[in-house]
């Protein structure tokens, strides 16, 4: 009986000891996602080199603003850093290097967690739009699908002749520990915007 007890005091302590360290973590994933995305807020406003100037022409810095990533019909303004390692997805949503830029030909990649950033995914739905807005202007992407896959399905990653964008992130949105699949917005490319639209997705 006495031993009984003692165990079950021990599970507990490790109950307790669990969920106060699944707590630290989710506020710790909060609070660096809220100061993550100030900054790249900020850092999306500081004003691009004219062309000729010293750092005009430079490549993107893993961690740097690359896009404000806005859908209009979901109300969700996020900002998007150069990057998908486990550094830049807590500051943001991560465009994956060597992916095409917003706008461009190709295919662009932004990757992002589902349990902070990405959790607005859950009720996107085909036709709704995404825009991003970077430093060149605005481009306005129609989502064409959406796909749950596993892991070992590439196919949103591979190189496109085609302007599209995917977005990615893991699936279940509701799930406790390492999700299993991936859950993969398309979306095609539908044109530039009026940079004067720029305040409407503030």
């Amino acid at each position: 009986m006495f031993r009984r007890r003692r165990i079950g005091r021990l599970l507990s302590y490790l109950l307790i000891a669990g969920g106060a360290f699944l707590l630290y973590r989710g506020g710790r994933d909060w609070v660096e996602s809220r100061l993550g995305q100030s900054g790249a807020a900020r850092e999306l406003e500081v004003p691009v080199p004219p062309p000729g100037a010293p750092g005009a022409s430079k490549p993107l810095r893993l961690g740097a603003t690359v896009a404000k990533l806005s859908i209009p019909r979901l109300g969700t303004d996020l900002y998007v850093v150069e990057g998908v390692d486990a550094a830049d997805l807590r500051r943001g949503p991560g465009h994956m290097p060597g992916s095409a830029l917003p706008g461009a030909e190709g295919n662009c990649v932004v990757a992002g967690h589902r349990d902070t950033h990405f959790r607005v995914l859950k009720d996107i739905r085909k036709g709704d739009d995404i825009v991003l807005e970077t430093r060149a202007g605005l481009f306005l992407y129609r989502v064409k699908s959406t796909e749950i896959v596993s892991p070992r399905n590439t196919a949103s990653i591979a190189p496109s002749s085609d302007a599209v964008l995917h977005l990615i992130t893991c699936y279940p949105f509701y799930y406790l520990g390492s999700a299993p699949k991936r859950f993969i917005v398309e979306a095609d490319l539908a044109g530039a915007l009026d940079a004067s639209l720029a305040t409407g997705h503030s």
